[in-house]
């Protein structure tokens, strides 16, 4: 069903395409709207169990589009270096798909903590201050992984 990548030399293993996942700044989520168009916006994130976790508001084009369909796609690039000299560029990347479901209760409460942690370490309680008030009208969505690839071109692995 999902397609391994064509430069398999470059492939990180699933565990480094995770451990890189984890420790990414920012990725982008893709989503297909109802009027068939994909729609792609970066997203701060946590991983936690294995799962991607994002949050933004109730309602919105995001929303709408998962509403559509549930399938998304979830890109990380990490570390880059441009070669100028030669017309070409150093990366490392993730590509995850999977399927997102919205989450409440502890879970959420789990999430959002999470994202606090990651993000704003050091300031907790102003997080849960800010969670507790605005609970209830942020949404937060938890990707279930179901296939993983990461690439690496660094240095000399061209």
């Amino acid at each position: 069903m999902f397609r391994n990548l064509r430069k398999s030399h470059l492939t990180m293993s699933s565990q480094e395409a995770l451990e890189m996942l984890e420790q990414g700044e920012y990725g982008v989520v893709s989503v297909i709207g109802p009027d068939g168009y994909p729609y792609g916006v970066p997203m701060s994130y946590v991983v936690m169990d294995d799962h991607i976790y994002f949050h933004g508001d109730q309602i919105g084009h995001k929303m709408e589009c998962l509403k559509h369909s549930n399938k998304v796609c979830f890109t990380v690039i990490g570390k880059t270096q441009l070669l100028p000299e030669i017309l070409d560029t150093d990366y490392e990347s993730v590509v995850v798909f999977g399927t997102a479901t919205e989450v409440d209760g502890e879970e959420k409460a789990r999430a959002l903590m999470g994202l606090v942690s990651k993000y704003s370490p050091g300031f907790e309680v102003k997080g849960r201050e800010s969670m507790e008030d605005e609970f209830d009208i942020t949404a937060v969505i938890r990707i279930e992984i179901k296939h993983i690839t990461g690439k690496l071109r660094w240095g000399d692995q061209r």
